[in-house]
């Protein structure tokens, strides 16, 4: 809004600026947090552009003809220059711009022609084209920040062709004062022609442009370099290169950058994505070429943080040194965003930076934060053009690019994001490169959407024009019937995610994402919660479900608010990474309870739930949400009229017994009659699965199925909750042919969920020891033989199975009293060989057996201090592996 109000001020009165002449100006390139075009013309070239930097203004003009041309807009800049309610009125005008001084005379401004800004420092506002700023324009960028106004119109095309050896960014007088600011004179002419003034701020995809081709940097940068070698136990980040000064200098071979560059400011930054990667000796030649690029021959010092460790350094004085001004160098990590505003605007006036470290820990730890915006070392770089993902990068040695093809279309969002935007509006062919690279642009714009920078005019424009796209080409209707698996679908499904998620006008955009249906509510449903947590958090269901898009008020008890209660809307929590989807990625949202009225809802909507955390205990709280729609929910023990619940319009069903919840599209209980059938059913595998593991059979907290059209691994998969496919999710509610022709997968995947660290030995055992439950439930519980449970039941195949053999010589009873052992013992072994030994232990004085020789025969590592320790049981001579022995 503050950008917007000063765009308004900046061209009150104006509808157009005609600058069709013979002056030809230069193109002008924003980065920071506050710079934002005043024109742009029709090939996305910022011909003039604002900033702020410190408690300054600047408006900068990209020819200095503009100065004098231009009358009204430079009475209405140096208006908005003075701010603040400044009562100095006095305006200091180069001298080699007199007709401006004779322009603003004619206003209430008290005009001084002056030789340079040293001559009158005490005037409110400076007006300088970009040539005559100074040898060391260090006292106007001072009086800039202290809250001067400056005023600087110039071109570097011209500039930069008598000096080719020069960099422009850095060397060009206008950019040692704009360039603070976010605003830079560039090399590239700018097209002419009559520049219409927009109601808003500018803004085309023709503008993300990578405005440097960094062939100089990386030479500089990569002397006597030819690989990244980051081989080791250290895991980096990914970094996403997003600003128009950024660049990335390593990357994994499918081009995901691990170490980067940018300017900012007068300054430049390097970042790589692990801190150890910092004292690697086989980077040690790169860390010597980047310090000298960051200093830029002032031979200063470099100064790193007391905790971190780097490179073997020559040429350059280090110091171990919290942050300071006076430093030419500052090395730190990824981990602290103190000194965050100090670091930046050092860098913005001609520091160096060089920030390690990576983002997935913090990511793993702070489940439902968001890392682009809150992460620290995020907080710092953000603004500067570049910032660290969760995703991880792959351990390797890694060619180093050539400098002259470095910077590919493919490796920088905002070359492919361009291209991209060109394909959807103007209809232009993308190659088969581009097109193979879409389905990672779609999660760079995801990360890059979720910084939520509203305030920095490079992140608005981004999110202007993906919206602009999706409007344009509109969501896939993704379903089972209609899978994504073209990459520009599935960046466009990401993209719709992600932009209705941190949208500020979101409902403007479910049109272009939805086909919506008339729908039938309920309101002001009331929920009672009675909840006693183990040391797990655990879903309470509600029976209400939120169509797509749609968002509901919910009142909620003052005990939960900030006590690490959550709302969640979706079922299914799997995030799917396949070729083909047949659903989005994540179709879940989760908001922490942080008020006693809050509005959540969720882009492809969902069944509602509370999400208790571990250790709390809750009875007779009561919350109401507002509006949502019934689901079909049958739970035991509590009336409901099930005959017209079941036909309830939501998706999703569920149905909650004593220890366990399924859930299931509607459809698979339309005609479901008998719930309470369903429910004996799977109340007696749940005493089953509990009478095994000898625990109680009431459940700390009640294992939960989701049936749904994708999951992200496998037919089913274990979990909370446990996962299936969809197409199969008839027979969970279907009691007679369970007892006919059994669930095996449903109780393999209830057994994993049983398996303990202590007695698994894994990977030998994972898919081994959670057959014990599939088989004791189908025989003891379901009344199907094992034989006819599963194929590798047969009497043949169980001869290969450990645990098998075990039960068929000494029954159930021998592994509960196993089980129970464990339950009281505790200082488990870590490793495999020492769990084994435990085991063989346990059973045989369990069974009162020397079992050693079968577990010998079976491979296991039995030490002769447990032979030892059995030597006064009776041997099993008759084992079926005896022969091995």
């Amino acid at each position: 809004l503050a950008r917007q109000l000063a765009y308004v001020s900046l061209m009150r009165g104006l509808k157009e600026l005609d600058i069709n002449c013979s002056s030809v100006p230069c193109d002008l390139v924003l980065s920071g947090d506050h710079a934002f075009p005043l024109a742009m013309n029709s090939h996305g070239q910022v011909l003039m552009a604002a900033s702020i930097y410190g408690r300054g203004k600047i408006v900068v003009l990209a020819h200095e003809t503009y100065l004098s041309t231009l009358p009204a807009l430079v009475e209405n800049a140096v208006t908005w220059l003075r701010g603040n309610g400044s009562d100095n009125l006095s305006v200091g005008v180069q001298k080699d711009l007199k007709a401006v001084a004779t322009n603003l005379s004619k206003s209430s401004f008290q005009v001084e022609v002056v030789g340079t800004f040293s001559d009158n420092p005490e005037v409110g506002v400076y007006v300088t084209d970009a040539y005559n700023v100074g040898e060391d324009p260090k006292d106007l960028v001072a009086f800039l920040k202290a809250g001067g106004g400056v005023l600087i119109g110039g071109q570097a095309w011209h500039w930069a062709s008598e000096h080719p050896k020069k960099n422009t960014i850095l060397d060009f007088p206008g950019n040692k004062v704009s360039g603070v600011a976010g605003i830079y004179f560039f090399t590239d002419y700018g097209k002419i022609e009559i520049l219409h003034v927009h109601p808003q701020i500018p803004s085309s995809w023709k503008a993300l442009k990578v405005r440097k081709n960094f062939k100089d940097d990386l030479e500089f940068l990569l002397e006597g370099v030819s690989e990244f070698d980051i081989r080791g136990d250290a895991v980096a980040s990914e970094i996403l290169v997003h600003g128009p000064l950024a660049f990335p200098i390593g990357t994994t071979e499918d081009g995901r950058p691990f170490l980067a560059g940018t300017y900012y400011g007068k300054g430049r930054v390097i970042v790589v994505s692990h801190e150890a990667f910092l004292q690697k000796e086989t980077l040690a030649s790169f860390w010597n070429n980047a310090l000298n690029w960051l200093d830029q021959d002032r031979k200063g010092v470099v100064g790193v943080v007391p905790n971190l460790d780097v490179f073997p350094m020559s040429g350059l004085q280090c110091e171990k040194t919290e942050f300071r001004k006076d430093l030419s160098v500052f090395v730190c990590t990824a981990y602290s965003d103190e000194h965050l505003e100090e670091i930046q605007d050092f860098v913005a006036e001609g520091g160096g930076l060089v920030i390690g470290g990576h983002a997935w820990y913090w990511a793993h730890n702070h489940s439902g934060q968001n890392s682009m915006a809150d992460f620290s070392g995020n907080r710092i770089l953000n603004k500067m053009g570049l910032s660290l993902l969760p995703a991880t990068i792959s351990e390797g040695s890694y060619k180093a690019p050539v400098p002259s093809q470095a910077v590919k279309d493919t490796l920088h969002f905002r070359s492919l994001l361009r291209r991209f935007a060109a394909h959807v509006i103007q209809g232009k062919e993308l190659t088969k490169h581009e097109e193979e690279h879409l389905r990672k642009l779609g999660m760079e714009c995801a990360s890059f959407l979720k910084m939520k920078a509203y305030d920095t005019f490079n992140y608005t424009q981004v999110l202007s024009i993906l919206t602009d796209i999706l409007k344009k080409t509109g969501m896939p209707q993704v379903s089972e019937k209609n899978p994504v698996k073209s990459p520009k679908d599935h960046l466009l499904l990401s993209l719709g995610t992600a932009l209705y998620n941190v949208s500020p006008d979101p409902d403007a955009l479910l049109p272009y994402l939805f086909k919506h249906n008339p729908i039938p509510f309920v309101y002001n449903q009331r929920i009672k919660i009675n909840i006693n947590t183990a040391d797990v958090k655990e879903w309470l269901s509600t029976g209400l479900y939120l169509s797509p898009g749609m968002k509901t008020e919910m009142i909620l008890p003052a005990e939960i608010v900030n006590k690490r209660w959550k709302i969640q809307i979706g079922c299914q929590t799997d995030y799917l990474d396949a070729e083909e989807l047949k659903r989005a990625p994540s179709v879940h949202a989760s908001f922490p309870i942080t008020a006693m009225k809050m509005q959540v809802g969720n882009l492809w909507g969902g069944l509602i739930y509370l999400v208790a955390p571990p250790d709390v205990k809750v009875e007779g709280a009561e919350i109401i949400v507002q509006i949502a729609m019934p689901a079909p929910y049958y739970k035991s023990g509590e009336s409901a009229d099930w005959s017209s619940l079941r036909t309830a319009p939501s998706p999703w069903a569920e149905l909650e017994f004593d220890n366990i919840v399924l859930t299931v599209p509607s459809d698979v209980v339309q005609d479901l009659e008998r719930p309470d059938e369903v429910a004996d059913l799977w109340n007696g595998i749940m005493k089953g699965v509990a009478d095994l593991a000898v625990i109680p059979r009431k459940f700390t907290r009640k294992e939960r199925i989701v049936a749904d059209v994708q999951i992200s691994a496998g037919w089913m998969h274990s979990g909370y909750p446990i996962m299936m496919h969809s197409s199969i999710a008839a027979e969970l509610v279907k009691p007679g042919d369970a007892r006919i022709k059994g669930l095996w997968g449903e109780t393999h995947e209830l057994g994993h969920n049983q398996q303990r660290d202590c007695w698994e030995f894994r990977p030998h055992t994972t898919e081994a020891t959670c057959n014990l439950w599939s088989v004791y439930v189908h025989e003891e519980v379901l009344g199907v033989n094992r034989a006819q449970a599963h194929p590798s039941m047969t009497p043949t195949s169980r001869r290969t199975t450990t645990y098998l053999q075990l039960q068929e010589k000494f029954g159930w009873d021998a592994f509960k009293k196993v089980f129970a052992a464990y339950h009281e013992m505790s200082n488990f072994p870590s490793d495999n060989q020492g769990k084994m030994n435990l085991y063989a232990e346990t059973f045989s004085q369990t069974v009162g057996m020397n079992l050693a020789g079968f577990f010998k025969a079976w491979g296991w590592p039995i030490a002769t201090t447990t032979e030892e320790k059995l030597s006064n049981l009776p041997p099993w001579c008759d084992h079926p592996m005896v022969q091995y022995n």
